[in-house]
């Protein structure tokens, strides 16, 4: 990193991926403040909530219309915005507003908390997404919360299908492209592949891996040779 130059890494992840050991590297490499569970003790410090409150609330999916509606409140200050507001209004302004300020305050490490999206004018911002191969990440939940593979990979469906009923996280087009290609479904596999693929988010340990299944998916339909074609060239030039 240049001397003197700030940089904001937001890092989002798929779950099991190990983004998070990956962050802590990078934070230690570059000698950046790291914030993970950190944001929450500052976030519950300023906002005056209690930080069991927030860690209930702790990265469960957020809607766009929630999204939008803080997004609106924000520019005409925090008091006013958080007087009034339901409590998961509260708890996602109260984490937005400590991705302000930490960022305000110089360079640093971000994990989650769509801080992307908080930070998304900021000239300082790189986003990345960490992405995991799907065996991977079923040992790794296997590891850590000591279960079954059967409980891990129902763990993983079952994020899944919150992401699909509250709206999308940053850089999740590639895990729904890599879904519905394992589950056959070509047409929509194609759709957010493309979509990854058009995605601003920088994708760690996949980069290829939208080509891959736009162009099987592409395979498996059949007659859709220029296509390919068309896609295979990108690709190779990327």
């Amino acid at each position: 990193m240049a001397e003197g130059k700030k940089i904001i890494l937001t890092i989002g992840r798929q779950t099991g991926s190990g983004g998070r050991e990956i962050a802590r590297r990078i934070s230690s490499e570059l000698n950046l403040p790291y914030y993970d569970r950190e944001l929450l003790t500052r976030a519950a410090k300023e906002s005056g909530l209690s930080e069991t409150l927030l860690e209930g609330h702790d990265e469960k999916p957020t809607n766009s219309f929630l999204y939008s509606l803080v997004m609106d409140s924000y520019p005409y200050g925090y008091a006013s915005a958080f007087n009034g507001m339901p409590i998961d209004h509260k708890v996602f302004l109260a984490q937005f507003d400590a991705i302000k300020k930490i960022a305000a305050e110089g360079s640093c490490v971000m994990v989650g908390r769509c801080a992307d999206y908080a930070l998304e004018e900021d000239p300082a911002l790189l986003s990345v997404f960490i992405y995991g191969e799907m065996e991977d990440k079923v040992k790794r939940l296997q590891e850590r919360y000591q279960v079954s593979e059967a409980k891990a990979r129902r763990n993983l469906a079952l994020l899944e299908r919150d992401m699909r009923e509250h709206g999308l996280q940053p850089g999740v087009e590639g895990y729904f492209a890599e879904t519905k290609y394992a589950l056959g479904d070509y047409e929509d596999a194609i759709r957010w592949a493309k979509a990854a693929i058009a995605s601003p988010v920088i994708q760690v340990g996949a980069e290829a891996e939208p080509y891959h299944i736009l162009l099987e998916s592409l395979r498996h339909l059949g007659g859709r040779e220029q296509e390919m074609a068309r896609w295979a060239g990108r690709a190779i030039a990327r």
